[in-house]
């Protein structure tokens, strides 16, 4: 089928735009300002400008449009979700706010518990209680439901969570409770507990049913504004959002579910470093994507993503499925300063998109990590996006120059002292996600990606000693092209508390084939052709006694003992990696079944290329003096034009290569190669 398949990443400083032709396999990429106001208008408005002037096509031309967006994490952030009311068992109302009896910094003094989401005047006591088997203990009181939800009503709450102490094992109640408010205040956007985290751990469970109450009247608003545009631009075909385990969820589900898309931004360009990992032969990868607010950082081994079915983001614990995402603030436009002590730090503070780093000349004036690579010119001084964008290098040296004079420092030193410190703030992240979980990153390609993580790859590389980096060919729009090449996809979980011994197997079954069920009409709902359906089932495994669990792929095709057996030794195989022992004496206990449900769509393909005809010096642009920490001083290097760089081609180091959607840095001691899908292999 001919036409354009469109992914859009709409971020904080920059909507990024991936074009994917349907039967030739082109790609086209554009990025415009975002438009935080509205990020709609940036949306359709940018996808209707790279049509036009990156593939002479129109919006006509669309067959399916992908979107990864941040509308649910500001939110969340900012704290800019709806009054939001709960309706909970009769003893319940302040878990929300005791949660955990452990504390995210132990030795902080000063450290601030994230805001409550519904204030204790909003939290609505109900008499009820199931048993942990799931026997009434004490029937529904109705008439309580009612005068909570005429309360809520008369609050002003637009939104109403509900959760109950054992609703995962019986639904009855919470689903009573659902019918009372349609009745008694239908205007509410009502979640239920059940419905988004059918799991044990109550706190947990309360608080990821409170946060999709929170933020879905807000994607509901999103989405409501977003489709008109879209149909305004002219943009048909099938529609879909991103979901923070990597796959993408139709508009509507994303309008229920908003809790799943916390992660949706960063998610698909994991998918997509995965995708370009392995077809370039790395199935073992530490993804690297820095853009202008954030860096994420996530690790792939044997080229699957690693799935979390809890983590906490911005400290609310959320028991939905999550790829392992981690996030520091550290991004091109995080702000440098001095703390109190008279030391540089940069980040979590940033100049965003608007006004963004000094250098743009919004308005800003306090130097950012974008306006320090200006200043050392590993940034082209001039401009940005190919030309299309101009920047004031001297306004960005003025701001590094003021900073400079506080720390006693020169210009140049404080500008690399910046890049130096914002490195070892993503090496971290990088650690936390390695070396903290039992792998050792220099056995990892680390693929670099983002607006900015090009720039900042061959540092961070070597601080970890990770022997080889990976820029794939378009780096700054890989989020956009990731949403093109995931399917539709969705989890279900259900706690069961079980040991695992011959004599539960058949409870186990049982639980699996209640998950069964529900993926399968799942996928009837969601018009899924048979031979497209996947599923793929885990166990939540720990030894009793234990607090936390490790997943575990549950075997295919095996049954009884032989089960049993293979069970035992992944456990145990998983167990051994994250806490360095193993206790064969102890016994297993099931505690969460889940299946991921996958429906296959039409991907974006990446096709390998013939080696380059012409040399080297036909893709040589320019050359520019660049400050280098390794010589102390500036260093002319050549500048390249990655457009013309093609399978073969090799650069020693120092160099800079240019494209319009991000700059790689080549320092010295390190070569360059591009492989027959053009992405860059630095190695040294």
């Amino acid at each position: 089928m001919t036409g354009w398949r469109v992914g859009v990443d709409s971020g904080g400083t920059f909507t990024d735009i991936c074009l994917v032709e349907a039967d030739g396999g082109a790609i086209r990429v554009w990025k415009v300002p975002s438009t935080p106001d509205d990020p709609s208008r940036a949306i359709a408005g940018g996808v209707t400008e790279g049509l036009e002037k990156s593939a002479g096509a129109t919006a006509k031309d669309v067959i399916s449009f992908g979107h990864g967006t941040t509308v649910a994490t500001n939110a969340l952030i900012q704290h800019r979700g709806v009054k939001t009311g709960l309706i909970t068992t009769d003893g319940f109302r302040d878990l929300l706010e005791i949660g955990r009896q452990r504390r995210p910094h132990l030795y902080d003094l000063q450290c601030d518990k994230p805001a409550v989401l519904v204030t204790r005047d909003l939290r609505k006591e109900v008499p009820e209680r199931l048993r942990h088997d799931g026997r009434v203990e004490k029937p529904l009181d109705e008439d309580a439901v009612r005068a909570a939800a005429r309360d809520l009503k008369a609050a002003g709450v637009q939104s109403v969570a509900v959760t109950f102490l054992y609703s995962y094992i019986d639904a009855r109640h919470e689903a009573r409770v659902r019918e009372i408010l349609a009745e008694e205040f239908p205007d509410a956007f009502v979640t239920c507990s059940h419905e988004v985290a059918p799991e044990f751990r109550e706190f947990e469970r309360l608080s990821t049913a409170v946060v999709n109450a929170y933020l879905g009247p807000v994607m509901a608003k999103y989405i409501e504004r977003l489709g008109p545009r879209l149909d305004e631009a002219g943009l048909k075909g099938p529609r879909h959002i991103t979901q923070s385990n990597g796959g993408v969820m139709s508009f509507a589900t994303a309008r229920d579910h908003a809790v799943r898309t916390v992660l949706s931004g960063p998610a698909t360009g994991v998918v997509g470093a995965m995708k370009v990992g392995a077809l370039s032969g790395f199935p073992n990868i530490i993804t690297f994507d820095m853009g202008g607010t954030s860096t994420d950082v996530a690790l792939i081994e044997n080229g699957r993503p690693k799935l979390a079915g809890e983590m906490e983001v911005h400290g609310y614990p959320l028991k939905t499925p999550m790829l392992d995402i981690h996030t520091v603030g550290a991004g091109g436009g995080s702000i440098a300063y001095l703390d109190a002590g008279g030391h540089l730090k940069v980040g979590p503070r940033s100049a965003g998109g608007a006004p963004g780093p000094v250098c743009y000349g919004l308005g800003n004036i306090e130097p950012t990590v974008t306006d320090a690579n200006v200043v050392l010119q590993t940034l082209n001084p001039q401009y940005l996006l190919g030309g299309r964008m101009k920047i004031d290098q001297a306004k960005a040296k003025a701001a590094v120059s003021e900073l400079a004079g506080r720390l006693g420092l020169d210009v140049m030193a404080t500008a690399q002292g910046i890049l130096s410190v914002v490195t070892a703030n993503m090496a971290k992240a990088i650690r936390l996600v390695s070396v903290q979980r039992g792998h050792d990153p220099r056995e990892y390609t680390l693929v670099a990606f983002g607006g900015a993580g090009p720039l900042h790859s061959a540092r961070l590389a070597r601080e970890l000693e990770i022997p080889r980096v990976l820029v794939p060919r378009n780096p700054g729009i890989l989020c956009a092209l990731g949403l093109l090449m995931t399917d539709l996809q969705t989890n279900y979980a259900q706690t069961r508390l079980m040991p695992v011994t011959p004599d539960t197997l058949g409870a186990m079954a049982e639980v699996f084939s209640d998950l069964d069920r529900r993926a399968q009409a799942w996928f009837t709902a969601e018009n899924i052709p048979a031979n497209d359906r996947r599923m793929s089932r885990t166990i939540d495994m720990r030894y009793a006694g234990q607090n936390y669990e490790l997943p575990i792929a549950m075997p295919d095709n095996l049954d009884g003992e032989a089960l049993l057996g293979a069970l035992r030794e992944s456990f145990e195989q998983a167990h051994k990696q994250m806490y360095g022992y193993i206790a064969p004496e102890e016994p297993m206990q099931a505690v969460t079944f889940r299946i991921e449900a996958t429906g296959a769509v039409r991907q974006a393909e990446l096709r390998d290329q013939p080696a380059a005809t012409t040399p080297l010096d036909t893709a040589l642009m320019a050359r520019r003096d660049v400050w280098l920490a390794e010589a102390s001083s500036f260093v002319s290097c050549p500048v390249y034009d990655r457009e013309k760089l093609g399978p073969g081609h090799r650069i020693t180091g120092p160099a800079i290569v240019e494209q319009m959607d991000a700059t790689t840095v080549v320092l010295p001691g390190q070569t360059a190669a591009v492989d027959p899908y053009l992405n860059i292999i630095v190695e040294g």
